[in-house]
């Protein structure tokens, strides 16, 4: 057994191992609670299931075709270097182009409609790509960028706003959002392996992960018909000539631009999900780069990074149910910030040492890069439920939807620009400005965001309260009846 082969084992029995635990202080913490606790348990365990059913068809979709997106372009239709640039630019910038007006559309029209239209939409896209004929690909591209950025944003807002419709407490969320980590993680390393079957059975054709995709999104598409209730983000009596919702979008930029914390907010985004999808085209030719073998087994590397995605994510099960429990809405806002300053730093730390460890073609250094890389991917499993619980918590309901996909408008263009720039020739220079980044949104955030948090007064009024105080108020930047609708809001009332 080899190096990759024996650590994916190894790592697999620790993850299982910890699930187990996790799951008998679960149930040992359920027991000791009371019973007028049932029936809004049944709610949660409801709502959790909805969602993740949902969470996991959709996240299998993607993970099917999305790691052979290049080899579909490259191996299979013989396209170029410079055209295969241009083909992932093309879905960058569809995502930085369309996210606000998407985010717009589903908080006015509804989240539920929108995250159909993905199914559809996401779908058309992998059909596209059966052709191998640019202007098929380019527009197949067009529809991925707008699927990834309603995949990152509006899913999200639909499970924070039912979280909110049923006056769940602030831990449940949190364990929804740790438990869709963990099944991300899961179902990524299953449709690896799935797919590599699959391809290996259709004699070598990388079109038929694509096709599997979209059969996989049909059934997506009638579990959300059937599974979930539509809500939105809009008044009632608001004005609906909006078409474009520039409106809605200027309103949204407003807020952002007054409230420091929700700059820090979007700028972790930004930071650490630009890093997170660079590191995706760097980290082969990195290993490759550094290993004394002729070839490396990526599948088990890749499954490997998915394991350390999960054990991130139950450590923030840990953290947030066990160890750090509250029912206040202030230690838990006050928890989730610490914990995204810290995840940037450690994640800056990972890249810190990948770059410092030298270059050569070692077995001790291809290891060194590769256990930073594994310290990277937990910090992407715990980073997913953090910033999701803070978006939930820190975004009104009226624009939640239009601001969490605003925040993937720099992010895009960061992505852009790294990839027009031709980083694959300055892999270490590119580790090393993302670790410079990332800690300078740790520090961001444990100097502008953590002070607003935490001197929090606790509140004994019904109606909801920003849980924050921003240097301009949102409320003033909203309708003359707005208020911030987020999941803890009169939590101290009960």
């Amino acid at each position: 057994m080899g190096f990759y082969e024996f650590q994916c084992g190894f790592l697999a029995t620790i993850c299982a191992s910890l699930k187990l635990a996790e799951y008998y202080l679960s149930r040992q913490s359920k027991t000791g609670g009371a019973a007028a606790t049932s029936a809004r348990d049944g709610a949660a365990s409801v709502l959790s299931r909805k969602y993740l059913i949902v969470y996991g068809l959709v996240m299998g979709a993607d993970w099917l075709q999305g790691p052979y997106g290049y080899s579909l372009y490259a191996d299979q239709y013989g396209f170029d270097e410079q055209i295969i640039s241009y083909f992932f630019i093309t879905g960058f910038l569809s995502g930085a182009m369309f996210a606000p007006l998407l985010g717009s559309w589903a908080d006015q029209n509804g989240r539920k409609r929108v995250c159909l239209a993905y199914c559809v939409i996401y779908a058309s896209s992998c059909l596209l790509l059966q052709m191998p004929w640019v202007p098929a690909i380019l527009l197949a591209r067009i529809f991925g960028g707008i699927s990834t950025s309603i995949l990152y944003s509006v899913f999200e807002s639909w499970l924070v706003s039912a979280h909110s419709e049923a006056a769940l407490r602030p831990d449940e969320l949190s364990s929804i959002f740790g438990r869709a980590t963990l099944l991300n993680g899961l179902v990524a390393t299953v449709a690896g392996i799935f797919s590599n079957h699959l391809i290996e059975y259709t004699g070598h054709s990388y079109r038929s992960p694509f096709i599997a995709s979209a059969l996989v999104l049909v059934l997506a598409f009638f579990a959300i018909s059937g599974l979930w209730s539509e809500n939105y983000g809009a008044k009632a009596n608001q004005a609906l000539d909006d078409s474009l919702q520039l409106d809605r979008m200027v309103k949204a930029a407003r807020i952002v631009a007054n409230d420091p914390v929700l700059l820090v907010l979007g700028l972790t985004q930004t930071l650490f999900e630009g890093s997170m999808y660079l590191f995706v085209f760097v980290w082969v030719p990195t290993l490759q780069d550094a290993s004394p073998a002729s070839t490396l087994p990526l599948g088990y590397i890749f499954s490997t990074f998915m394991i350390c995605m999960m054990l991130g994510s139950l450590l923030y099960t840990f953290l947030t149910a066990h160890l750090f429990r509250s029912a206040s809405k202030q230690a838990n806002l006050t928890l989730h910030v610490t914990l995204s300053a810290l995840l940037c730093a450690v994640a800056a730390l990972s890249f810190a040492v990948c770059v410092n460890a030298g270059s050569g073609k070692t077995e001790a250094l291809e290891q060194a890069k590769f256990w930073a890389f594994c310290l990277f991917e937990a910090c992407v499993g715990m980073y997913y439920p953090v910033q999701g619980v803070l978006r939930g918590n820190l975004i009104s309901n009226e624009h939640r939807a239009t601001l969490s996909a605003l925040f993937r408008v720099p992010q895009n263009i960061f992505v852009v620009v790294a990839l027009a720039t031709g980083f694959s020739s300055a892999r270490d220079a590119v580790l090393f400005a993302c670790a410079l980044l990332l800690s300078f949104s740790a520090l961001v955030s444990a100097i502008i965001m953590l002070p607003r948090v935490e001197p929090l007064p606790t509140t004994s009024m019904h109606l909801p309260t920003p849980v924050h105080t921003p240097a301009t108020p949102a409320s003033a930047l909203l309708e003359s009846d707005a208020r911030i609708d987020a999941p803890y809001a009169g939590m101290e009332a009960r």
